[in-house]
Order: structure tokens, then C-alpha cells, then sequence
């Protein structure tokens, strides 16, 4: 027995490390951070993730669908449910809104026949988790009620199916383009046949985005012989059109048979749906795309090496990564074409047109974690954005699918070009400025009454948030004007930084808040800072005080100096909501006041930092990522909002989160991980170090950068890009006598 052991110990090395001898060095294989990852993290409770097959960044989402419509069920699959209607080929992660779902695929057989009104008498299949499993770029789920194993995995534009079916004469494939759910709809589709194993298509619908347009190929490893096409339910005959149209290929198959199904999808037209067929499957070998599927992950996951004996921690982290890389989307074709912002086909030369911007969310951290991790795909999202307000005339607000929804408020492309302009990436400044500075000066979203009036009153309107949408307006007007003056623009500089003071209008110093006020500059009473009203947007008071990230400086004297301000601060995370407070659906992720579940909360734990008093940072950031993330379906504390919630994660796991987006610079708060090793574009690495960390040990008792002391309280961008080491030295005890000569940002600097 002594020997099978060491032999099988002996396979084991050596299929785990690969070495190569070059001189005295030796090669190992580097650890598979795709096998960390739990896509299922946010798929109950409030995140409203999906746990479906897609690539980083890319057009495809392909996915289960319960099929029922439902909050819960915004990226069509809701955990705790126990049926599975199909796999639709597009989803989004984390938001609050249910659009998309298009092209529903379900495979059925005679085994099982019942239909049930919750989804809309649609086929379906019980389901178990035991039987189901996914990991980046690949799902796969058994469907028990027909015996049929589903897998699924993708390229950037193709969805691939694989089904695995018992014997059986009657096995069918339902193609179906009336599948919708919550605020989805079809406007339009069409089924044609191009031969017995190749279908063309389209669906367009309306939803959050007004306007959608999937163009699709679908091809099949096995030629339907026989089909039944449908028209609002009714028999039809191909080509069919209509607003529910779907069809039903029929099969005889053998135990085990396996029937791979590509989808090529476009935005723009049947033509690109073929390119993205020819350029990314050239065959149906499902393996051969699912392991390229994960390498692609794989290359995006190595990026960061984080070193901890935690597998949970691990988890969180590599999950987070990979959320964070869910959205924006691609929209452009091989060939550059997609549906414009205005409706029109548009091209994209010389990049790829991204989509899915929720940059209400994503400005503030997700945006920044791609300046570091995704230098190679940054200037093409600046060009996607540049590329909208070329079609419509004004920056994108969140926009998807070639499409602006006016979801949220402020105009949050600002700060992610005038970041990336700092940061040295590449791309038209001049065209980019001019979008920037038009963008803040349009007459829609009562920016013609900011402009007059320097604030925005109350109004009927019954999402008004009239005090966050002046705050968010002033701090993208800081942007614009650091923009300007770097381009030498200084009436446009002086024009801007006075508008970036707004949110002095609506100061009230006799009560120390952020008030809403009517259009005569009255403040409005009664007002009760805890309560959720529609002066704030998805918040109250207490969540958007902190918004001033252009000045805080500003924000600390009208708070009445730092002791009063740091006061302020221990009350917002100290005062608990009671039993009869009525708190919305995203009010979640709770500390006091403080809302993780919500972004406006996001910066607001790193503020100590500006009163000296960091070890505050450093308890709650710490506290944060471990009460608010876990290793479980329900757990994401709030939507994880298109990469937001999970870069907020990876930047306080590293230690330093940007609190001005747009500044160039990162605070410092404490690493979660022994090491975290930042491959960089240019060959370089950055490399932070958390010496003596333990769940006791959250404390910095020193700062080192190379190997010299750290005189300030965060990190500039170009810091990170030349490579080095941050080198922390924790404690159990707070150390803020360290801090306080310690420099903080300069307001009205990028550095």
C-alpha cells in the first residue's frame, strides 16, 4: 500500500507541474484561477447575476432562463427556483432592469409533456443543483424531466449548445423568438430556413432599450428532416413573420446522441451574424470552444495572483474578477458594424464598439479597475462612448443594445474619458473634450434649469432627485473642467469649476445637509435626513452627503472642521434604521446608514482618510469585504451592477480604491491578502504585500513604497504603472499617529 501511495503521488506532481530546464531555472505550470470561480455567487437574493457561458467583455450571454418574470429573476434566473424554460442567448448582470432574453432554446421529448401558466404554458424541465455546474465560459445543467444534459459555451459573438439526448422518436429543439419576460417585448421577428441545418433570423423588441435588434445564423451538427413553424401559436409556414414566432425541429436519436446548435448574433444584419459564425466556429467541436472559452478567462484572471491559505476569500476574489469583466459588451460585428445610437447602421473603424454602460455605477470604480487590467480594451470603450455622442449628439447616461434608456442620472461618461485622458490613454482629446463639454450643456434632464439656477429645485416629477442630480452634475463638471484647462481652455476651465460648486447651493448650514430646495431657493420642510424621498435618487440624506468627492476639502469646512466631520461620519455608520422605518428594495448592505447594496455609499468608508483618522478606513473596508461578500448563491448584498459591486471588491482586497474617479489617484485603506501580484501591459509588476495580516491584524502600522516610507495617504496611478512594491506592516492595534502629517489628495489636481 506504501508504494501505490507514493506511485500515485508521483502521477500526481507530475501532472500538476510541467518543467522545463532552461540553465538552472525550472518552469511550473502556472494555478487555474477559472477553477475559483462561482459563477452562482449573486444568482440569489438582491444581485441578480447569471450563471450562464460568456467571454470577457463579449456580445454573447448565453444562459438558463426560468421563465418566469419577476425582480428576483431580472437576469432571467432566480436560485431557489426549481424549473428551467430554455437558454436564451443574451442577459445582463446585476442590474435592476429585466430586458433582453432574446432567442430562447429548449430541447424537449416525449418523456415529459406539462405545461404550467406561471411560464407561460412554455415547455420546461425540473432541475437540481446537484445536477448542474458551471465555470467561466461553460454551463451545463441536466434537464431531468426529459433526461437531456444541456451545456453551454461561447465565443464573442456565437452562443454554442451542446445536448446530450436519450433514445427517443420524438425528440424536438424549440427555437423560440416570443419568449419574454418582465419588461421584455418583441416587436418583430422572422424565421426562414437556409438549409436543413441552418436557420436565419431576427427579433426585435422593445423594454428598457426602446429599440433592440438580434440578427441571427443558427446552425446545426444534425439536419432537421421535419419542423413545425408557428405564428402567434397558430400552425405556419416558413419564412414566418410576426410579433411571436418560433420553431420546432424535429428528431429521431439515438442513447447519447449529441446535437451541437451554433448561434451567430449581430446587431446590424444577417451578414454579420455569418461573419461571426466563419471568423469564430469553424466546426462543431463543442471542447475545442469550451477550452478556448476558458483560456480566454483564464488570461484575464492571471492578471491578478493574489496569495491566501482562505479558499473562500479566493473565491470571492476570482468571482469578483470575473463579474467585474461581464460588462460593457461588444456591439460591433467582425467587420464593424452595429446598430447605432441613432437608429442607423453604424461602423466601427479602427475598434470595437462596446455597450451595456452603466456608468452611474461603473464611473466609480469599474472604470478605474479597467484603466490598470484592461489598458488593451480602455481606449476602445472611450471610442464607444465618443462613437454614441457622435450619433446622438450627447454622451451616453446607460445605454445597451445601441441604445440610450436615461436610466439613472448625471452625465458619468465624463469622468471615465477625462480619466483615461489623464492616465495617457490614446485617443481623439479634441472630439472627446467637445463631447464632454456638450454633453453638460444640453436642455433635457433639467440641466437647463442647473444651468440657470445653479441647483435643481424640487418638482412633480415623481423620480425628481433634484439634490443627487445637482451633486452628480457638479462633480462631472469638475472633470470637464480639469479637462479644459489641460487643454488650455481657460474660459471653459473658470465656466466649470464654478458650476463644480453647485452643491454649495443646496447646503443648508443651519442644519448641516444637503437639502432640496423649490425654485425660489427655499429649503424644503420638514425634512428628515433618513428618509427615502424623491430629492434623492435611490438614497436618502445621509447616503448622498458624501458626494463631493471634487472637494471634500470644501465638504469637511462646511461640516464645521474635521472633528465635526469625522463625527458625522461615525454617526453614518452608527446610525441603525428601526423597526417602522420604511427602507426600499435597494436599500440593502446595511451599516448604520451606510449602503454597500448602493453605489452612491461606495467612496464613503475611505473619507477618514481626510480627518486623520484612517484606521477607520482600515476596520471598515476590512469589515466590508468580509460581512458584505460570501461564497454563496445569495451572496452579493445588493445588484451587482454591471462590474461595480465586484471592482468596489478588488480594489479594497488590494488596499486602495479610487474615492475621485477621475483624479489619478487611489486611498489607501488595508489589503485583504498576504500578496497581490498586478501584471501590467508594459512587463512590469505591482506587487502589495500585507506583512503580519490576520483577521486580528486589519491594521497598517506602517506604509512602505520600494522600500521607502510612504508619506501619504494614497497612491498615484503612474505609482502603480511603474511597478514596485506597497509593502504594508499590519497590526492589531489602530496606528493613526502615523498619519498625521500624512498628505492627502489636493483638491483641483490630477495627478
Amino acid at each position: 500500500m506504501q508504494f501505490n501511495k507514493i506511485y500515485i503521488f508521483a502521477i500526481i506532481v507530475v501532472f500538476t507541474y510541467s518543467c522545463k530546464q532552461e540553465g538552472n531555472e525550472s518552469t511550473v505550470l502556472e494555478e487555474q484561477f477559472t477553477s475559483y470561480v462561482n459563477t452562482f455567487i449573486g444568482t440569489d437574493g438582491p444581485g441578480n447575476t447569471y450563471p450562464g457561458a460568456t467571454l470577457p467583455f463579449g456580445m454573447v450571454q448565453l444562459s438558463p432562463d426560468i421563465g418566469i418574470p419577476g425582480w428576483d429573476r431580472i437576469a432571467g434566473y432566480f436560485y431557489k427556483d426549481s424549473i428551467i424554460t430554455g437558454f436564451s442567448h443574451t442577459h445582463l448582470s446585476g442590474t435592476g432592469a429585466g430586458d433582453l432574453y432574446d432567442i430562447l432554446v429548449m430541447p424537449t421529448n416525449s418523456k415529459f409533456s406539462k405545461k404550467i401558466k406561471e411560464n407561460n404554458y412554455k415547455p420546461f424541465s425540473s432541475y437540481s443543483h446537484g445536477k448542474e455546474s458551471a465555470t467561466p465560459g461553460y454551463y451545463t445543467v441536466d434537464l431531468l424531466d426529459y433526461g437531456i444534459k444541456a451545456e453551454l459555451t461561447a465565443t464573442d459573438r456565437v452562443g454554442i449548445h451542446r445536448y446530450t439526448f436519450p433514445k427517443d422518436s420524438l425528440t424536438a429543439i424549440h427555437v423560440d423568438l416570443g419568449y419574454a419576460i418582465n419588461w421584455d417585448k418583441p416587436t418583430d421577428t422572422y424565421i426562414e430556413k437556409i438549409n436543413d441545418s441552418t436557420l436565419q433570423g431576427y427579433r426585435m423588441s422593445t423594454g428598457w432599450a426602446k429599440d433592440q435588434r438580434v440578427y441571427f445564423v443558427m446552425q446545426f451538427s444534425k439536419p432537421f428532416k421535419e419542423y413545425s413553424v408557428f405564428k402567434d401559436d397558430t400552425i405556419a409556414s416558413l419564412p414566418v413573420q410576426g410579433v411571436n414566432t418560433k420553431i420546432v425541429l424535429r428528431y429521431t436519436t439515438s442513447e447519447g446522441e449529441q446535437i451541437v446548435i451554433k448561434t451567430g448574433l449581430s446587431t446590424a444584419g444577417f451578414e454579420g451574424a455569418k461573419a461571426s459564425l466563419k471568423q469564430e466556429t469553424d466546426d462543431f467541436n463543442f471542447d475545442l470552444y469550451k477550452e478556448k472559452a476558458k483560456k480566454a478567462w483564464e488570461k484575464e484572471l492571471q492578471k491578478i495572483k493574489i496569495t491566501t491559505l482562505n479558499k473562500d476569500k479566493k473565491i470571492i476574489f476570482y468571482t469578483m474578477m470575473y463579474q467585474s469583466m461581464l460588462a460593457p459588451t461588444l456591439l460591433s460585428d467582425p467587420n464593424g458594424d452595429y446598430k447605432g445610437a441613432n437608429d442607423t447602421i453604424a461602423n466601427a473603424k479602427g475598434f470595437k464598439r462596446y455597450d451595456t454602460f452603466s456608468l452611474w455605477d461603473t464611473f466609480r470604480a469599474a472604470h478605474p479597475l479597467y484603466t490598470i487590467i484592461q489598458q488593451e480594451r480602455v481606449p476602445d470603450m472611450i471610442r464607444s462612448l465618443v462613437a454614441h455622442y457622435q450619433e446622438t449628439g450627447i454622451l451616453p447616461v446607460w445605454s445597451m443594445q445601441g441604445n440610450e434608456t436615461n436610466m439613472m442620472i448625471g452625465y458619468h461618461a465624463v469622468p471615465v474619458i477625462v480619466d483615461a485622458y489623464f492616465k495617457g490613454f490614446e485617443f481623439d482629446a479634441e472630439l472627446a473634450y467637445k463631447a464632454c463639454k456638450e454633453s453638460a450643456m444640453v436642455n433635457d434632464r433639467q440641466i437647463d434649469i442647473y444651468k440657470d439656477l445653479g441647483y435643481i429645485p424640487v418638482s412633480e416629477h415623481h423620480e425628481n432627485w433634484s439634490v443627487s442630480k445637482t451633486m452628480e452634475y457638479a462633480y462631472d463638471d469638475w472633470c470637464i473642467a480639469m479637462f479644459a484647462k489641460d487643454l488650455g481652455n481657460e474660459e471653459d476651465y473658470t465656466y466649470f469649476m464654478k458650476r463644480s460648486q453647485n452643491w454649495k447651493n443646496i447646503y443648508n448650514d443651519k442644519r448641516s445637509w444637503l437639502q432640496p430646495k423649490d425654485s425660489l431657493g427655499n429649503f424644503i420642510e420638514p425634512f428628515i435626513p433618513k428618509e427615502y424621498t424623491p430629492y434623492f435618487c435611490e438614497s436618502n440624506a445621509w447616503q448622498y452627503y458624501w458626494f463631493v468627492p471634487q472637494d471634500i476639502e470644501g465638504l469637511i469646512k462646511k461640516t464645521g472642521g474635521k472633528e465635526r466631520f469625522a463625527q458625522k461620519l461615525d454617526s453614518m455608520f452608527s446610525y441603525e434604521s428601526v423597526p417602522g422605518d420604511k427602507l426600499p428594495i435597494f436599500s440593502t448592505g446595511m451599516i448604520g446608514q451606510y449602503a454597500h447594496g448602493n453605489e452612491p455609499s461606495h467612496h464613503v468608508a475611505y473619507l477618514y482618510n481626510y480627518v486623520n483618522q484612517p484606521s477607520k478606513t482600515q476596520e471598515l473596508t476590512r469589515k466590508i469585504v468580509e460581512e458584505q461578500y460570501k461564497n454563496e448563491p445569495n451572496g452579493h448584498c445588493g445588484n451587482e451592477d454591471c462590474g461595480q459591486m465586484s471592482s468596489w471588491y478588488i480594489f479594497s482586497a488590494l488596499g486602495f480604491y479610487p474615492v475621485n474617479p477621475a483624479q489619478g489617484v487611489y486611498h489607501l485603506g488595508a489589503p485583504l491578502f498576504e500578496k497581490s501580484e498586478i501584471t501590467l501591459p508594459n512587463g512590469k509588476t505591482f506587487t502589495c504585500i500585507a506583512n503580519n495580516s490576520s483577521d486580528q491584524n486589519k491594521y497598517v502600522k506602517n506604509i512602505t513604497l520600494n522600500g521607502k516610507p510612504l508619506h501619504k495617504i494614497f497612491i498615484e496611478h503612474k505609482e502603480i504603472m511603474n511597478g514596485g512594491i506597497l509593502e504594508f506592516e499590519m497590526s492589531p492595534t489602530p496606528n493613526d499617529s502615523l498619519f498625521i502629517k500624512a498628505e492627502v489628495p489636493q483638491p483641483n489636481k490630477i495627478y
